[in-house]
């Protein structure tokens, strides 16, 4: 599998945090498995869904599969 293009426009921190989008868990829920507050989970979440153009978070589970973020 190629690496998806944009990929590469995310820190190695947005990777983990969509990753973590894609297992389904929730902001608060991220938050806890990060050691971060809930806004900065959701700040991650939301600046990684405006540089990969995602319009919700299903659109996110469908990048990381593409990526290999996930499998």
């Amino acid at each position: 599998m190629r690496a998806h293009p944009q990929l590469g426009t995310l820190t190695e921190r947005e990777r983990e945090i969509v990753g973590l989008v894609a297992e389904g868990l929730t902001n608060d829920e991220i938050a806890v498995r990060l050691f971060v507050s809930p806004a900065t989970a959701r700040t991650h979440v939301s600046r990684a869904m405006t540089k990969l153009g995602a319009r919700d978070r299903a659109q996110l589970v469908v990048f990381a599969y593409q990526s290999g973020l996930a499998r």
